[in-house]
């Protein structure tokens, strides 16, 4: 199974997000990739942010590339760590479902494993534009986080 969706310290994952992650592997030609999801709450991702970005502060998603591979081994893209609490709230702002929400984060962490940053125009633009093409391959209309960050600084 390439991705892997999980509750911090539980048993339980969420399939449903785990099949969105699945496709949007295929979608990629990344489905003999491995993928980690982690879904948390505030405090957890709080001391991650802190402990790997200097941050002491909840945010709604953290990515972990995992760097190389040995060879003939299957890539292993890393770990997105997504605070369900941060999501729920973001989606009740922006007046859609926690499930959308989650949806959207995974994405952005996805496409951060992959390369993808967003601290000039042009990286800006592609990330963008990766986001939008992921999320309409889901099924969603909604907007990424790059967009999100573009309006809230044009405001």
């Amino acid at each position: 199974m390439p991705a892997e969706v999980l509750w911090a310290g539980r048993d339980d994952g969420d399939d449903a997000l785990e099949a969105d992650a699945e496709r949007l592997l295929l979608l990629m030609e990344l489905d003999h990739a491995e993928l980690a999801i982690t879904l948390c709450d505030d405090a957890h991702i709080q001391e991650l942010n802190r402990t790997w970005r200097d941050k002491d502060a909840p945010t709604d998603v953290l990515s972990f590339p995992q760097g190389d591979t040995p060879p003939g081994a299957p890539p292993i893209l890393g770990d997105v760590v997504i605070s369900v609490d941060t999501a729920a709230r973001q989606a009740t702002e922006r007046g859609h479902t926690a499930e959308v929400e989650l949806r959207v984060l995974m994405v952005h962490g996805l496409l951060h494993l992959l390369g993808h940053d967003h601290h000039d125009d042009s990286e800006r633009a592609a990330m963008r534009g990766e986001e939008l093409r992921l999320l309409q391959a889901l099924g969603l209309d909604g907007v990424g986080l790059v967009s999100r960050a573009e309006a809230a600084s044009a405001d």
